[in-house]
């Protein structure tokens, strides 16, 4: 079988075997038109495969390639080729097998940076064929991979580490009930830390996942601020501060019931650990532009605007002193992200140093048999 042919079944095969039977006769036929030449069956097999494909000469060009494989910025147009995949070919044709390799390649107007994996199949002396596909997304996800499990190290190495100094102290002053009694609240307390740490990143995890709304309800949003509210009462009552909920509307949204609360209630706590004494945080619900809308309003410290950007990541804190303070993890507003995503909707922020901050989540309403 020609290095042509050969390619066409390849390719047949990879699109569910286009060309059927008859794909070989067709092929044959084309390849009459002199070496080095591709089919016009076997161009419309390359142009419609999602993946970059570039079939390769001898001479470190392109002999044919797809829109994908430009976009990819493997090959462009008049034959270009990519030096680096013109080498991943030379190799492949000395050892006479696939090579592959992830390499980094500037693309686009920007000459931004991308992660392309490509595999160079060698069809004959002659011929290479390569395929490509985009890994910059994967590279990202197992970068943030990497980095959530550094942070939650971290995050674990502080109360653990504070519960072994306390129990050392307990130790030491055994016969003193008043020390025991303040080491032992001290300790209660970093417990509690530690598993509302656990419980959110366990949450995290859920949310990252493709079910995590498995059972979709109409759930009334107003008596999900009612339980949020109610929820953080405790909270606020400690520091002076109420807590009132204005319903302008009673939308009625899909979604789990439990994780909208859970979203509602970081927002509110996250209002009440940043305002002062003797102040007030305002939950409205509303309608806006056909999408029901939920948004905490607190009179506190704000949030500079380049803060603003960082506050829906994991483990960001605005005032690091303050979250320890309060028992803060840091992951309570990336909690509330996923939620809104979850939900096909959003969260957004107002805010403005010493004036006090607004988040806002809007998402889609319920729809009748939905």
């Amino acid at each position: 079988m020609t290095a042509l042919a050969w390619l066409w079944a390849a390719l047949a095969l990879a699109v569910g075997a286009v060309a059927g039977a008859g794909g070989f006769w067709l092929v044959s036929r084309r390849l009459a038109t002199g070496p080095g030449r591709v089919p016009h069956r076997t161009r419309q097999v390359i142009r419609a495969l999602p993946e970059g494909a570039v079939v390769i000469g001898r001479e470190r060009r392109s002999v044919f390639s797809n829109s994908a494989a430009s976009e990819l910025g493997i090959a462009q147009l008049g034959g270009r080729l990519h030096p680096a995949v013109a080498d991943l070919a030379e190799a492949a044709w000395h050892v006479r097998d696939s090579v592959e390799a992830e390499l980094e390649i500037e693309r686009g107007i920007q000459g931004e940076t991308g992660h392309v994996r490509v595999r160079v199949t060698p069809l004959d002396a002659r011929l290479a064929l390569a395929i490509a596909t985009d890994a910059s997304e994967t590279r990202a996800a197992e970068a943030a991979r990497r980095d959530f499990a550094v942070n939650v190290s971290h995050e674990l190495k502080t109360p653990v580490g504070a519960l072994a100094l306390l129990a050392e102290s307990v130790e030491v002053g055994a016969d003193d009930p008043a020390m025991v009694r303040a080491f032992a609240a001290k300790i209660r307390g970093e417990a509690e830390r530690l598993s509302r740490l656990v419980h959110e990143i366990i949450q995290i995890s859920r949310l990252q996942g493709a079910d995590a709304v498995a059972a979709p309800v109409a759930v009334p949003l107003e008596e999900v601020v009612a339980q949020a509210i109610d929820d953080e009462r405790i909270a606020a009552e400690a520091k002076g501060i109420r807590v009132d909920a204005v319903a302008k509307a009673s939308p009625v949204v899909h979604g789990d019931r439990e994780l909208l609360v859970m979203a509602i209630r970081n927002l509110v706590d996250n209002a009440i650990a940043y305002s002062e004494g003797a102040q007030k945080v305002t939950v409205t619900i509303d309608v806006k532009d056909g999408l029901a809308a939920v948004a905490v309003l607190d009179h506190g410290i704000g949030i500079d605007p380049k803060e603003a950007e960082r506050v829906f990541e994991r483990f960001y804190r605005v005032d690091a002193a303050r979250s320890r303070e309060t028992g803060g993890t840091g992951l309570g507003l990336s909690i509330v992200k996923h939620v809104a995503a979850q939900h096909g909707g959003s969260v957004d922020l107002w805010s403005k140093p010493g004036v006090g901050s607004t988040f806002t989540i809007r998402l889609p309403l319920h729809e009748e048999g939905a």
